[in-house]
């Protein structure tokens, strides 16, 4: 782990302390049954504001290495992403006007879920991919040329001597993962062709305060965005975020549209009337953070209290989805197996583990029909509406959900 004294993106010191969250283990640590008895490592999770920039942070780095050579989330096993990315693949081939002598290139491409719909329309598409095991499911199993390396300055060099300029650039959910931000957005401005576009997608850092999403801190969410932070970061490296819109995927995010500056000739009105809002409510002062680390506070009463009187009745609870979001919110919650009997998750990649720090058995969702506990602590919230169609038998059956956030409640 390496402690941030200034801040990522401009080097502004000192930040601004806004939550500590404690010390947790990696939030995708998933354990084997032989490790159960083995010590886990933890690290400081503490988030904190650049007040010259408005960049909220966490204020440690744990290395890539240790996080992402050998990752459990693949994107395919949630239809919401596979519709999100199918649809986001349609504008873009529409609007870029993409063709066979067109190139596509996404960073952190996981299993080629986004890839492989414009691989389908003809489109050249390169995948780069750091899970080593996630990158080899793209090449064997979905055909998507991928190469298992981390996307940075220098690795934008050597694609561009191996003759590689990309007409369209994507980076969803990838760009809070990244120690060097300021190397990453400089590696998209050498990829890019003059006339191309990068397409971002990042959790909305004003969805996070509104809903007290506080779940989507962990050690690879380096960073939680503002427009107003990224802009400044994508003028630093010549890049013009020229459209931008709210999207609802992962409890509400950002997708930017951004292109080298020489081919900008003015940004949307939605980038100046978002700028405009960000200002209004206070992006730039420590209050709105402030009223954050208080509701995370009284969210944390609020469920344990709620998750202590189901036990006290008499009732079996049990959660769904073994994710990172999980992982933070039971271990800063302290909720474990005295609460819990079992986890459930779609991924068969997690099934048979056991979750980080709180060490409950991860099982496929059909436990739930087989042993039917009376709640079932709904993890990954933002893929609720999925979800709960999903488990529409269990809810016949009288089985309820809880979502945590933004307060505790039965759904």
């Amino acid at each position: 782990m390496t402690a941030i004294p200034a801040c990522r993106s401009c080097g502004a010191a000192p930040l601004a302390p806004v939550l500590s969250l404690g010390n947790t283990p990696l939030a995708n640590a998933l354990r084997d049954a032989t490790e159960l008895g083995a010590p886990e490592a933890t690290f400081p999770l503490d988030l904190a504001v650049c007040p010259r920039c408005a960049l909220v942070q966490i204020t440690a780095t744990v290395p890539p290495d240790d996080l992402f050579r050998d990752y459990v989330y693949f994107s395919s096993f949630s239809d919401t992403m596979l519709r999100h990315a199918a649809e986001l693949a349609l504008q873009l081939l529409r609007d870029e006007n993409l063709s066979p002598a067109s190139l596509v290139v996404e960073a952190a491409s996981n299993d080629g879920y986004l890839l492989k719909n414009y691989q389908a329309a003809g489109v050249r598409v390169l995948g780069i991919e750091p899970a080593r095991n996630i990158a080899q499911v793209a090449v064997e199993r979905h055909g998507i040329p991928t190469r298992a390396e981390f996307f940075g300055r220098e690795y934008a060099r050597q694609l561009v001597q191996e003759g590689y300029r990309a007409d369209v650039f994507h980076a969803h959910n990838v760009l809070a993962h990244v120690p060097d931000l300021n190397g990453f957005v400089a590696g998209i401005r050498t990829l890019l062709k003059p006339s191309g576009v990068a397409v971002i997608e990042a959790p909305y850092v004003k969805d996070m305060l509104d809903h007290c999403e506080f779940d989507t801190i962990y050690h690879e969410h380096l960073c939680y965005f503002s427009l107003t932070a990224l802009d400044a970061c994508f003028r630093r490296h010549d890049l013009i975020i020229r459209d931008v819109q709210r999207v609802p995927i992962h409890g509400g995010s950002l997708r930017l549209f951004a292109s080298p500056a020489e081919s900008v000739d003015k940004v949307s009105a939605r980038v100046t009337a978002l700028l405009e809002e960000e200002a209004a409510w206070g992006v730039g002062t420590f209050e709105p953070y402030r009223a954050f680390a208080e509701r995370v506070a009284a969210i944390k009463r609020g469920l344990r209290d709620l998750l202590k009187q189901l036990k006290a009745d008499g009732k079996r609870i049990a959660a769904y989805g073994a994710s990172a979001k999980g992982s933070t919110l039971l271990n800063f919650c302290g909720i474990g197996p005295e609460t819990l009997d079992f986890i459930v998750d779609r991924s068969t990649v997690k099934q048979g583990k056991f979750t980080p720090g709180t060490r409950l058995q991860i099982h496929a969702p059909d436990k739930l029909l087989e042993d039917m506990p009376d709640y079932t602590l709904l993890l990954t919230w933002n893929f609720a509406d999925e979800i709960l169609l999903q488990q529409t038998e269990y809810q016949q059956r009288g089985g309820k959900f809880i979502l945590p956030v933004p307060l505790p409640r039965v759904a």
